[in-house]
C-alpha cells in the first residue's frame, strides 16, 4: 500500500489540511472553520474528526496512514509538541500537549510546530524556498508568524519560540495587542488589520463581500478609498520587513498567508517601500509570494512527519 501522512494547518480562522505522500503530492484536502471560541475541547474534536474522515478516505484509496503532522498557531516546544504559549486566537491552547492528546487519539506518531515554522519548511521543500539556503517566511493571516530557515530546516531557537515576528513592537504605545503589548507588527500587518483599515475607512459589511479580497478588487477598479487602504497596509507590512532585512540579511523573504494571491498588487508596492527605505545593503532583498499558496502549512507540516518517521 502508499504510504501517506496527513498534514494539518491549524490557523486562527481556519484548519487546511491534507492527505500527503512522500514526494508532496496533496491527495485529499479539506478546510474547516477554526471555530476557536468554541473551546479547546471542541477544536481538539474538530482535529479528531478531520484525521477520522482521512483515515476513512485512505482506506477507500488503498492508502496506508503512516503518521501525522500539525503545524498550529502559538509557541510550540517542537521536541515535546507541547504548546507553551497562545494568544486569544485560540483560547485554552497554552500548556495543551498537543502530540500526546493525538497520538492518543489517532495511534499514529505525530509532529507538531508552530504553524508558520510548518509553512517554512513546506517552502523550503518544494515551494519557494528552494533556491535559498537562508530565508525567512513571514505569514500574514489572522495574525502575524515567522520562522528563520536554515539548510531546509527552521531556526527554532533556543527553546523553539524563534520567528515572533508578529510581536515585534513598530509603533511605541502604538495599537494593543492580544499578547499583552502596544504596537505589535500583527496589529498593522495582519489581515485582520488590514480589514480594520477598511473598517476605519468605511468599507465593511456588503461594501466587502469577500473580504480582503474585496478591497484589492475596489483598488483595481479604482475606488480611491481602497487604494489608499492597501498603500498605508503595504507600507506598515514594508516596514516589519526591513527590521527583519536589518536584523537577519536573509537571502530572501517569503511571504505567504491567502492575501499574498494577490500578486503584485500587494507585493509591488512593498517591495518600493523597502527600496526605497531600507539600508543600501538590504534594499535588494528579494520579496516572493509563497509558491505552496493555502498548502504551504499542510504540506510543511506533511514534511515534518515524514522526517520523524525518518528519524525513527
Amino acid at each position: 500500500m502508499r504510504k501517506v501522512v496527513f498534514g494539518i494547518d491549524l490557523g486562527g480562522t481556519h484548519i487546511k489540511a491534507g492527505i500527503v505522500d512522500r514526494g508532496g503530492e496533496v491527495l485529499k484536502h479539506t478546510v474547516a472553520p477554526t471555530l476557536a471560541g468554541q473551546g479547546r475541547e471542541a477544536l481538539l474534536a474538530r482535529l479528531c474528526a478531520i484525521i477520522a474522515d482521512f483515515r476513512a478516505y485512505s482506506a477507500s484509496a488503498g492508502l496506508l496512514p503512516a503518521g501525522i503532522g500539525v503545524g498550529t498557531a502559538g509557541y510550540v516546544e517542537p521536541l515535546k509538541g507541547r504548546v507553551a504559549y497562545a494568544t486569544p486566537n485560540l483560547p485554552g491552547w497554552t500548556g495543551l500537549q498537543l502530540r500526546e492528546a493525538l497520538e492518543q487519539a489517532s495511534a499514529l506518531p505525530v509532529a507538531v510546530a508552530n504553524d508558520a515554522h510548518a509553512m517554512a519548511v513546506g517552502e523550503a521543500w518544494l515551494g519557494a524556498g528552494r533556491p535559498y539556503r537562508d530565508f525567512i517566511c513571514v505569514t500574514l493571516g489572522t495574525g502575524v508568524g515567522g520562522a528563520r530557515v536554515i539548510d531546509g530546516a527552521p531556526d527554532y531557537g533556543s527553546s523553539g519560540f524563534a520567528g515572533g515576528f508578529g510581536h515585534m513592537v513598530i509603533a511605541w504605545g502604538g495599537r494593543p495587542c492580544n499578547c499583552g503589548l502596544s504596537g505589535c507588527y500583527e496589529q498593522y500587518a495582519s489581515v485582520t488589520a488590514l480589514l480594520r483599515l477598511a473598517s476605519e475607512a468605511g468599507l465593511r459589511g456588503e461594501a466587502l463581500p469577500d473580504g480582503a479580497k474585496s478591497i484589492f478588487a475596489l483598488a483595481s477598479a479604482g475606488h480611491p478609498a481602497a487604494s489608499a487602504i492597501i498603500a498605508q497596509y503595504a507600507e506598515y507590512t514594508a516596514v516589519g520587513l526591513i527590521n527583519l532585512a536589518h536584523s537577519l540579511n536573509p537571502q530572501a523573504i517569503v511571504l505567504g498567508g491567502a492575501v499574498t494571491t494577490q500578486g503584485d498588487a500587494l507585493l509591488e508596492p512593498i517591495r518600493r517601500i523597502v527600496r526605497e527605505r531600507a539600508m543600501p545593503i538590504y534594499r535588494d532583498t528579494p520579496i516572493v509570494a509563497a509558491a505552496l499558496g493555502n498548502a504551504a502549512g499542510e504540506v510543511g507540516a506533511a514534511k515534518l512527519a515524514w522526517n520523524r518517521l525518518s528519524s525513527g
